[in-house]
């Protein structure tokens, strides 16, 4: 049975096909509304990963728009079919950044780092195949409720607190400028015009780069300056380039880092079945069933693979950005999605177009962290809307799991373990998945909430099923 909740407001439905010229600026929308987290992705993996040349920088931003274009299409086509941008995913984040402070890594360069990563990602894609086409997807959602996925998502955003205000203060006139707009924008503003409402963050950005800009070509920021803004980046980077497969040398496959990666795509795939319900919820389409499900997790898996091999340091997922696009515009056609995806492959061989946002200064970038990351964390708590917090057993498996989840990485930070030269291979994943919170935190929630007896009630179950097919 359709679902109807949405259906009568909808200007254009799942499989309606709207007017070419229309199709096409409702797909270039759609580009925009993912594009700031697109962009972000890149620019937080560059240092982890070492690249310090900004025109590899831009290579590695195209690379991920070519492939989020490529992944979107494969799963609006043949996937779950709904209207759903994949794109680049948080999740992966902190698994990345455990890999790329492995000592064996330490001294290697960053073409080395990233085929480690490419590896995990690589092996988790063929995990996450298999669990979406073996139909496990179902089976599984049985142990995960809102009490581990709200730590699981929360600590996504919380871990990577030391990229934020460390790096807005690297000059607070301008990163304070950005958390000043996309506050002014998002919040205050949002309600007074539709631009504010689907480009908050954009905007922002664009105005505090706009402000350093001009203070550079004045001569107020001089070269050095953390703020300075310059087209050099722009002028060195060639007009177009095609990435391609393995273009920064062979996968290396590390059991450490692909267990790792592992609770990445877990965290992932939890995420993407809750987009599923709202996506189709907004669009007008039926109810996903658990052949929707099972098809939408095997393509993300076939997306992750595709950007393990042509390395992108990272891997796709559903953008919930996205999702709420469809709801502000009333446009929840398959096919204007599907435009937006081509226009990503476009963009994605410009390689200028990559290069540009490589001219971004840290300050602005850190400022548009803190809204972003600050946001992640709160999508993951509102999973306890569900939930009785006045159960003394769930604020104790809530606190528990985030504190430790913060807690314990430090801990392998400070004090990895060292094991024999038989067992390094062992030190390396407990290592990884030590200094990986969101690891602890979803292993200890997942563990406590279904082994201390609480009711379905108690645990959030039954108004979270109910609430997925509303």
């Amino acid at each position: 049975m359709a679902n109807t909740d949405n259906t009568n407001t909808l200007l254009y439905k799942i499989d309606d096909k709207p007017p070419l010229i229309e199709t096409i600026i409702l797909g270039f929308q759609h580009y925009l509304t993912m594009f700031g987290s697109t962009v972000a992705i890149p620019l937080i993996l560059s240092p982890a990963f070492g690249i310090t040349d900004p025109v590899e920088k831009g290579y590695l931003i195209a690379t991920m728009f070519f492939i989020s274009g490529i992944t979107t299409l494969l799963q609006t086509t043949w996937g779950n079919r709904l209207p759903i941008v994949q794109g680049g995913t948080f999740s992966f984040l902190a698994p990345t950044f455990a890999i790329c402070g492995m000592a064996a890594l330490a001294n290697s360069g960053w073409e080395v780092r990233i085929q480690h990563v490419q590896g995990a990602i690589i092996a988790g894609a063929i995990f996450e195949i298999i669990i979406g086409s073996t139909g496990m997807v179902g089976r599984l959602l049985r142990f995960v409720g809102p009490i581990t996925i709200a730590p699981t998502i929360a600590l996504i955003g919380l871990a990577l607190f030391k990229f934020g205000a460390p790096e807005a203060g690297r000059h607070w006139p301008i990163g304070g400028l950005t958390i000043f707009l996309i506050i002014l924008f998002s919040q205050y503003l949002r309600k007074s015009n539709r631009i504010f409402e689907l480009y908050p963050i954009l905007l922002a950005i664009l105005t505090a780069w706009g402000v350093a800009a001009i203070c550079s070509a004045l001569g107020i920021f001089t070269a050095g300056h953390p703020s300075h803004t310059s087209l050099e980046n722009l002028q060195n980077a060639p007009w177009f380039r095609f990435p391609y497969p393995f273009q920064w040398g062979w996968p290396v496959f590390s059991a450490a880092a692909i267990v790792g990666m592992l609770a990445g795509y877990i965290a992932s795939m939890v995420e993407s079945i809750g987009d599923y319900y709202a996506c189709a919820r907004l669009s007008g389409a039926p109810i996903p069933d658990k052949k929707t499900i099972n098809r939408g997790i095997t393509f993300e898996g076939i997306g992750c693979l595709i950007a393990g091999i042509f390395g992108t340091g990272n891997g796709t997922t559903s953008y919930s950005e996205n999702i709420g696009a469809i709801g502000l515009t009333r446009v929840g056609a398959r096919r204007v999605v599907q435009t937006g995806g081509v226009i990503m492959i476009i963009l994605g061989t410009v390689s200028k177009f990559g290069a540009l946002f490589t001219t971004i200064p840290a300050p602005i970038v850190g400022g548009m962290y803190c809204a972003m990351f600050g946001m992640i964390a709160s999508v993951g708590l509102s999973n306890l809307q569900f939930i009785n917090l006045n159960s003394a057993r769930n604020l104790f498996i809530l606190g528990f799991s985030f504190f430790m989840g913060l807690s314990v990485p430090e801990y392998f930070i400070a004090h990895p373990l060292v094991f024999s030269e038989n067992f390094i291979w062992l030190a390396n994943i407990l290592n990884t998945l030590g200094s990986t919170g969101m690891a602890v935190g979803a292993f200890l929630a997942i563990l406590l909430d279904n082994t201390i007896p609480g009711t379905d009630e108690e645990r959030g179950l039954s108004a979270w099923n109910a609430g997925k097919t509303k």
